[in-house]
């Protein structure tokens, strides 16, 4: 093993995040997750793509492709390896160093930054049982503006996480403010009824993610029509099966939802080889 640097700022790993950057004082930026498998990123051009489109969102020019692929062959070489071995990337962008005051400067050069961790490990269970979902109080609140971007206010998951220290538990459902439901607070959401599958529309609220892009792209291969739809609670309670999913799991059947449990069904494996495989 060369180096067992964890993490790079703007492609170096002596320089530190300034304490006047945008990113620390106002959350000012974006981020995105993913899996690196033999130094290379997988759905690299979803992720990029997501990247992009949200910075824009928020007035930022995300840096390119070329840059960020380089930053990310310096933080895994590919030598450090094992074949096959897994390991994560985050990729964070702000806005840059700014003045005190919410106006951005009329030049801000955007700060990245690339940490690198281990795989986390999911339990057998998760993969041959299904996983466990705590119904969260807190709700999200409707921002259209910023809805469906991974920006770097994240405090409505961390306080919908602080509500259950159950190990059973694996995820926590999240409703908005009209009581529809959105999201959990590391994943995305899909019910199936009969051969139509749901995942909830996030032009409120929420975070559109890559796997949940990939999947609602799959109903052909899976012979289920897939649509974006608007989701109360009684209809995913009543759903005949349920899956959430993200870029690092793929997916997993939900089996339980507080006292409402399903029964064991293949529509989650089935995803997660297609995601794995295809």
């Amino acid at each position: 093993m060369a180096h067992h640097h964890t993490s790079l700022v703007n492609g170096s790993f002596d320089q530190a995040i300034s304490a006047v950057d945008r990113g620390f004082t106002y959350g000012d930026g974006v981020f995105r997750t993913m899996r690196i498998k033999d130094g290379q990123p997988i759905s690299w051009p979803f992720h990029y793509q997501k990247l992009v489109a949200d910075c824009a969102v928020i007035g930022i020019v995300c840096p390119s492709a070329e840059l960020l692929m380089c930053d990310i062959q310096q933080l895994f070489p590919i030598d450090e390896f094992q074949n096959g071995e897994i390991s994560v990337a985050k990729i964070i962008i702000t806005r840059g160093e700014g003045e005190r005051g919410y106006a951005p400067p009329a030049v801000t050069i955007p700060t990245r930054v690339l940490i690198k961790s281990a795989m986390p490990t999911y339990a057998d269970a998760n993969y041959a049982q299904g996983v466990r979902l705590h119904l969260c109080e807190t709700r999200l609140a409707l921002q259209p503006k910023l809805a469906g971007i991974k920006h770097l206010n994240r405090l409505e998951n961390i306080l919908a996480r602080m509500e259950w220290r159950d190990e059973s538990v694996f995820d926590g459902l999240m409703l908005d403010t009209h009581n529809n439901v959105i999201e959990c607070t590391m994943s995305n959401l899909f019910a199936r009824v009969g051969d139509h599958l749901y995942t909830p529309d996030l032009t409120q609220c929420g975070v559109a993610g890559i796997t949940r892009q990939r999947i609602l792209g799959l109903g052909s291969l899976l012979g289920l029509t897939c649509s974006i739809a608007t989701l109360s609670l009684q209809d995913l309670l009543s759903a005949d099966e349920l899956f959430i999913c993200n870029s690092l799991y793929g997916a997993f059947q939900v089996t339980a939802i507080d006292n409402q449990t399903w029964e064991q069904q293949a529509l989650a494996s089935t995803i997660r080889n297609i995601l794995t495989h295809g």
